[in-house]
């Protein structure tokens, strides 16, 4: 058996891949998705798997350091942007002053669990770093984030529908901070929904990685040759990520 534990952002793109795992090496495969932080505890905890799939390059280096994989390996990138509930716009500002308005509720991931909020959190200190905003913005909004994911529920609804979207849908924010992939999604399932790209001095550079854990390397190692290889890369693209570069 081999078993792959992966972030919540690769669901649709490793869904995809596991399918074409078992025709091609006649093995079967489980897909284990969450936030790559709680699954990092997990896995350093002794959980069974074959290969760990994070949305960052830290999650994955501390196996490496517990001597759980030998090499991490980036196998993509993604960008970090803003989806917005219907009725959001930014009423002639620039984008970092509107979140600083009191009346913007700011959706975020749980920095620490799920490196979604860890990017979050960064995109807040550029902000302040970049100097559209006054000293002490990255705290303010720290303070005002609603953490509403990463605390282990699934990333899509019973009915297979966008977590993320279902949130602004609901009215729980005005705005999601989240990776563009997640955003394409959530705006296919949510037409009312929009999508708003972060200016450049803004980016936030998101990496992912994988490690082939100990004791059960040989489907993982299968599973990561696949996924670097042209066919995984290309559903990777299909799904909104990019080359790791």
């Amino acid at each position: 058996m081999t078993t792959v534990h992966a972030a919540g952002s690769l669901r649709a793109a490793f869904t995809v891949l596991g399918a074409c795992f078992e025709r091609e090496f006649r093995r079967p495969l489980t897909l284990c998705f969450g936030a790559a932080g709680l699954l990092r505890d997990r896995l350093q905890a002794g959980e069974p798997s074959s290969l760990f799939a994070s949305a960052n390059l830290d999650h994955p280096q501390a196996l490496v350091s517990t001597g759980r994989a030998h090499t991490v390996s980036p196998f993509a990138r993604n960008r970090l942007c803003l989806l917005v509930a219907p009725g959001f716009d930014l009423r002639g500002q620039g984008l970092a002053s509107r979140l600083l308005d009191a009346d913007v509720r700011i959706g975020t991931s749980t920095p620490g669990a799920d490196p979604s909020g860890d990017y979050a959190w960064q995109l807040f200190d550029h902000i302040e770093a970049s100097g559209s905003a006054p000293a002490g913005s990255a705290a303010v909004l720290k303070t005002r984030a609603l953490q509403l994911t990463g605390r282990g529920e699934k990333t899509e609804e019973g009915d297979g529908r966008s977590r993320y979207g279902s949130l602004l849908q609901a009215g729980q924010a005005d705005v999601f901070i989240t990776y563009r992939s997640n955003a394409v999604r959530a705006c296919a399932d949510f037409p009312a929904l929009r999508l708003l790209d972060l200016p450049d001095a803004l980016a936030v550079d998101v990496r992912y990685g994988l490690v082939v854990l100990e004791p059960e390397p040989a489907g993982g190692a299968a599973f990561a040759a696949m996924l670097l290889g042209s066919p995984g890369q290309a559903v990777l693209r299909d799904h909104g990520f990019s080359s790791p570069g």
